[in-house]
């Protein structure tokens, strides 16, 4: 049976996984959506592109700097939402963002979250909610194609 601290311990192996080797990180040419987004309180920012097909997320990618863990969920939520329709995204945005602030039990949505449920305990420190969201917030901005910056605060 695998522990609490096990758990941990590889939750933080993928976060820095995807910290240090984010993929699909570029920006992505051609791209027909795009957003940025802000979080003033760690310096956070991101740009996040996006090549829609119809309604389907045919390719994505995203640049800028951050802490590791929103570096990480720019990385996971790039490679969740790859080949998705806006809707699907969309849906998957609000189950990550009710995960992060502990309003969803990640464990009774494993089916859809995946191994975004390694941002499950991000919601025990307030402040790096915001890290975790930024990406998937941006992602949102872009999807909705509004020009303005995101922030977090």
């Amino acid at each position: 049976m695998t522990s609490d601290a096990d758990l941990r311990d590889l939750y933080q192996e993928v976060i820095l996984d995807h910290s240090k080797r984010p993929r699909n990180y570029r920006k992505l040419e051609g791209a027909n959506r795009k957003a940025e987004g802000y979080n003033p309180l760690c310096g956070d920012h991101f740009t996040v592109y996006v090549n829609l097909d119809g309604d389907r997320i045919r390719e994505i990618g995203f640049e800028g700097s951050g802490c590791a863990i929103s570096k990480a969920s720019a990385s996971m939520m790039t490679t969740s939402v790859a080949g998705k329709t806006t809707a699907e995204a969309d849906a998957l945005f609000e189950q990550v963002h009710r995960m992060l602030t502990g309003a969803l039990n990640p464990a009774e949505h494993a089916d859809t979250l995946g191994k975004l449920t390694v941002f499950s305990g991000v919601c025990e420190f307030p402040v790096r909610v915001k890290c975790a969201s930024l990406p998937w917030h941006t992602l949102h901005a872009a999807l909705a194609d509004r020009a303005e910056p995101v922030t977090t605060e």
